[in-house]
Protein backbone atom coordinates (compact mmCIF):
# COMPACT_ATOMS: atom_id res chain seq x y z
CA UNK A 1 0.00 0.00 0.00
CA UNK A 2 1.28 3.46 -0.89
CA UNK A 3 1.91 5.70 2.11
CA UNK A 4 1.21 9.36 1.43
CA UNK A 5 1.91 12.49 3.44
CA UNK A 6 0.13 15.66 2.34
CA UNK A 7 1.22 19.07 3.62
CA UNK A 8 -1.38 21.82 3.24
CA UNK A 9 -0.90 25.55 3.65
CA UNK A 10 -2.87 28.77 3.44
CA UNK A 11 -3.52 28.35 -0.29
CA UNK A 12 -5.96 25.49 0.19
CA UNK A 13 -8.14 27.47 2.61
CA UNK A 14 -7.83 30.79 0.77
CA UNK A 15 -10.21 29.41 -1.86
CA UNK A 16 -12.80 29.00 0.91
CA UNK A 17 -12.40 32.65 1.89
CA UNK A 18 -9.96 32.27 4.79
CA UNK A 19 -7.47 35.19 4.76
CA UNK A 20 -3.77 34.38 4.52
CA UNK A 21 -0.88 35.84 6.49
CA UNK A 22 1.24 36.72 3.49
CA UNK A 23 -0.70 39.48 1.76
CA UNK A 24 1.21 41.74 -0.62
CA UNK A 25 1.09 44.64 1.86
CA UNK A 26 2.58 42.57 4.66
CA UNK A 27 -0.56 42.86 6.77
CA UNK A 28 -3.08 40.31 7.94
CA UNK A 29 -6.57 41.75 8.29
CA UNK A 30 -5.04 45.18 8.86
CA UNK A 31 -2.50 44.05 11.47
CA UNK A 32 1.23 43.57 11.27
CA UNK A 33 2.00 39.88 11.73
CA UNK A 34 4.48 40.62 14.52
CA UNK A 35 1.71 42.31 16.49
CA UNK A 36 -0.77 39.42 16.42
CA UNK A 37 1.32 36.31 15.77
CA UNK A 38 4.30 36.49 18.13
CA UNK A 39 4.71 35.98 21.89
CA UNK A 40 6.15 39.50 22.06
CA UNK A 41 3.05 40.98 20.44
CA UNK A 42 0.85 39.15 22.94
CA UNK A 43 2.94 40.39 25.85
CA UNK A 44 2.74 44.00 24.61
CA UNK A 45 -0.99 44.06 23.92
CA UNK A 46 -2.86 40.89 24.91
CA UNK A 47 -6.31 42.44 24.43
CA UNK A 48 -5.64 43.21 20.77
CA UNK A 49 -4.33 39.70 20.16
CA UNK A 50 -7.25 38.02 21.95
CA UNK A 51 -9.76 40.20 20.09
CA UNK A 52 -8.06 39.41 16.78
CA UNK A 53 -8.33 35.64 17.26
CA UNK A 54 -11.86 35.90 18.65
CA UNK A 55 -12.84 37.60 15.39
CA UNK A 56 -11.04 34.95 13.31
CA UNK A 57 -12.77 32.18 15.26
CA UNK A 58 -16.20 33.70 14.68
CA UNK A 59 -15.41 34.21 10.99
CA UNK A 60 -14.91 30.48 10.45
CA UNK A 61 -18.67 30.00 10.68
CA UNK A 62 -19.06 31.81 7.35
CA UNK A 63 -16.66 29.61 5.36
CA UNK A 64 -16.91 26.00 4.20
CA UNK A 65 -14.60 23.29 2.89
CA UNK A 66 -13.90 23.45 -0.83
CA UNK A 67 -13.38 20.57 -3.31
CA UNK A 68 -9.70 20.28 -2.32
CA UNK A 69 -10.58 19.56 1.31
CA UNK A 70 -13.31 17.18 0.19
CA UNK A 71 -10.95 15.30 -2.12
CA UNK A 72 -8.39 14.71 0.65
CA UNK A 73 -11.12 13.36 2.92
CA UNK A 74 -12.20 11.05 0.08
CA UNK A 75 -8.62 9.85 -0.29
CA UNK A 76 -8.46 9.08 3.43
CA UNK A 77 -11.62 7.00 3.13
CA UNK A 78 -9.77 4.85 0.60
CA UNK A 79 -6.31 4.76 2.18
CA UNK A 80 -7.08 4.96 5.88
CA UNK A 81 -3.97 5.39 8.04
CA UNK A 82 -1.74 5.23 4.97
CA UNK A 83 -2.61 8.90 4.42
CA UNK A 84 -1.52 11.60 6.86
CA UNK A 85 -2.56 15.20 6.26
CA UNK A 86 -0.28 17.74 7.96
CA UNK A 87 -1.73 21.23 7.87
CA UNK A 88 -0.17 24.57 8.66
CA UNK A 89 -3.67 26.04 8.85
CA UNK A 90 -5.50 26.76 12.10
CA UNK A 91 -9.02 26.50 10.64
CA UNK A 92 -11.20 23.38 10.89
CA UNK A 93 -11.99 22.93 7.19
CA UNK A 94 -10.18 19.59 6.89
CA UNK A 95 -12.20 18.21 9.81
CA UNK A 96 -15.46 19.50 8.41
CA UNK A 97 -14.68 17.82 5.10
CA UNK A 98 -14.18 14.53 6.95
CA UNK A 99 -10.43 14.20 7.47
CA UNK A 100 -9.49 12.38 10.68
CA UNK A 101 -5.84 11.35 10.32
CA UNK A 102 -4.70 14.95 10.62
CA UNK A 103 -2.01 17.01 12.36
CA UNK A 104 -2.42 20.74 13.00
CA UNK A 105 1.24 21.64 13.34
CA UNK A 106 0.43 25.32 14.02
CA UNK A 107 -2.46 24.75 16.40
CA UNK A 108 -6.19 25.33 16.05
CA UNK A 109 -8.53 28.30 16.37
CA UNK A 110 -11.08 26.07 18.06
CA UNK A 111 -8.75 25.25 20.94
CA UNK A 112 -7.43 27.32 23.84
CA UNK A 113 -4.10 26.90 25.64
CA UNK A 114 -3.93 27.57 29.37
CA UNK A 115 -0.67 29.25 30.38
CA UNK A 116 -1.36 28.16 33.94
CA UNK A 117 -1.67 24.38 33.60
CA UNK A 118 -0.52 23.92 29.98
CA UNK A 119 -3.65 22.03 28.94
CA UNK A 120 -5.09 22.51 25.43
CA UNK A 121 -8.89 22.49 25.54
CA UNK A 122 -11.60 22.61 22.87
CA UNK A 123 -12.86 26.19 22.66
CA UNK A 124 -15.49 27.92 20.54
CA UNK A 125 -16.21 31.09 22.51
CA UNK A 126 -14.33 34.35 22.98
CA UNK A 127 -11.15 34.66 25.06
CA UNK A 128 -11.07 38.45 25.47
CA UNK A 129 -13.16 38.35 28.65
CA UNK A 130 -10.55 36.12 30.32
CA UNK A 131 -12.81 33.10 30.95
CA UNK A 132 -11.51 30.45 33.37
CA UNK A 133 -9.63 27.40 32.15
CA UNK A 134 -12.04 24.42 32.11
CA UNK A 135 -9.32 22.29 33.72
CA UNK A 136 -7.61 24.39 36.41
CA UNK A 137 -9.88 27.43 36.67
CA UNK A 138 -7.12 29.99 36.11
CA UNK A 139 -7.97 32.90 33.82
CA UNK A 140 -4.88 32.44 31.68
CA UNK A 141 -6.25 31.16 28.38
CA UNK A 142 -4.68 32.20 25.08
CA UNK A 143 -5.30 31.02 21.52
CA UNK A 144 -3.85 27.57 20.91
CA UNK A 145 -2.03 28.89 17.87
CA UNK A 146 1.70 28.44 17.30
CA UNK A 147 3.13 31.91 16.85
CA UNK A 148 6.38 32.83 15.12
CA UNK A 149 9.23 31.87 17.43
CA UNK A 150 7.30 29.00 19.04
CA UNK A 151 7.74 25.28 18.40
CA UNK A 152 5.18 23.63 16.07
CA UNK A 153 3.26 20.62 17.35
CA UNK A 154 3.97 16.92 16.78
CA UNK A 155 7.24 17.39 14.89
CA UNK A 156 8.48 13.90 15.74
CA UNK A 157 5.31 12.30 14.38
CA UNK A 158 5.43 14.41 11.22
CA UNK A 159 9.10 13.76 10.49
CA UNK A 160 8.69 10.01 11.05
CA UNK A 161 5.75 9.91 8.64
CA UNK A 162 7.61 11.95 6.02
CA UNK A 163 10.67 9.68 6.26
CA UNK A 164 8.49 6.58 5.74
CA UNK A 165 6.16 7.83 3.02
CA UNK A 166 6.25 6.80 -0.63
CA UNK A 167 4.70 10.05 -1.88
CA UNK A 168 4.90 13.54 -0.40
CA UNK A 169 2.51 16.20 -1.68
CA UNK A 170 2.66 19.91 -0.88
CA UNK A 171 -0.56 21.86 -1.46
CA UNK A 172 -0.98 25.62 -1.29
CA UNK A 173 2.10 26.46 0.74
CA UNK A 174 4.93 28.88 0.02
CA UNK A 175 7.66 26.52 1.17
CA UNK A 176 9.34 29.44 2.91
CA UNK A 177 8.82 28.71 6.62
CA UNK A 178 10.70 26.00 8.49
CA UNK A 179 10.35 23.28 9.59
CA UNK A 180 7.59 22.65 7.04
CA UNK A 181 9.78 24.01 4.24
CA UNK A 182 12.22 21.13 4.70
CA UNK A 183 9.74 18.25 4.51
CA UNK A 184 9.89 17.83 0.72
CA UNK A 185 13.68 17.60 0.90
CA UNK A 186 13.43 15.08 3.74
CA UNK A 187 10.94 12.96 1.82
CA UNK A 188 13.12 13.08 -1.28
CA UNK A 189 16.20 12.07 0.70
CA UNK A 190 14.36 8.92 1.85
CA UNK A 191 13.31 8.04 -1.70
CA UNK A 192 9.75 9.37 -1.84
CA UNK A 193 8.23 10.93 -4.92
CA UNK A 194 7.49 14.60 -4.30
CA UNK A 195 4.65 16.58 -5.87
CA UNK A 196 3.70 20.24 -5.55
CA UNK A 197 0.16 21.50 -6.22
CA UNK A 198 0.21 25.28 -5.95
CA UNK A 199 -0.88 28.47 -7.65
CA UNK A 200 2.75 29.00 -8.65
CA UNK A 201 6.02 27.13 -8.03
CA UNK A 202 7.39 27.69 -4.54
CA UNK A 203 10.93 28.38 -3.41
CA UNK A 204 11.55 24.79 -2.36
CA UNK A 205 14.91 23.78 -0.94
CA UNK A 206 14.99 20.79 -3.33
CA UNK A 207 12.99 20.81 -6.60
CA UNK A 208 9.85 18.68 -6.57
CA UNK A 209 9.72 15.68 -8.86
CA UNK A 210 6.50 17.10 -10.28
CA UNK A 211 4.90 20.53 -9.98
CA UNK A 212 1.41 21.46 -11.13
CA UNK A 213 0.24 25.07 -11.14
CA UNK A 214 -3.36 26.10 -10.58
CA UNK A 215 -6.12 26.32 -8.02
CA UNK A 216 -6.17 23.69 -5.29
CA UNK A 217 -9.90 23.13 -5.78
CA UNK A 218 -9.11 21.91 -9.31
CA UNK A 219 -5.68 20.29 -8.91
CA UNK A 220 -6.32 18.28 -5.75
CA UNK A 221 -9.48 16.44 -6.88
CA UNK A 222 -7.75 15.59 -10.18
CA UNK A 223 -4.68 14.23 -8.37
CA UNK A 224 -6.82 12.21 -5.94
CA UNK A 225 -8.70 10.67 -8.86
CA UNK A 226 -5.35 9.66 -10.37
CA UNK A 227 -4.25 8.03 -7.11
CA UNK A 228 -7.54 6.14 -6.86
CA UNK A 229 -7.43 5.18 -10.53
CA UNK A 230 -10.67 6.93 -11.34
CA UNK A 231 -11.29 8.61 -14.72
CA UNK A 232 -12.14 12.29 -14.75
CA UNK A 233 -15.53 13.39 -16.09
Amino acid sequence: MTRIVVLTGAGISAESGVPTFRDADGLWEGHHVEDVATPEGYERDPDTVLRFYDERRRALVAVAPNPAHDALARLETALGEDLLVVTQNVDDLHERAGSINLVHMHGELYRALCEGCGIRSPWTGDLLGRPPCPVCGERMLRPDVVWFGEMPYELDRIEAAVALCDTFVSIGTSGAVYPAAGYAALASAFGARTIELNLMPSDALVPFDEARAGMASVLVPAWVDEVLGRPRD
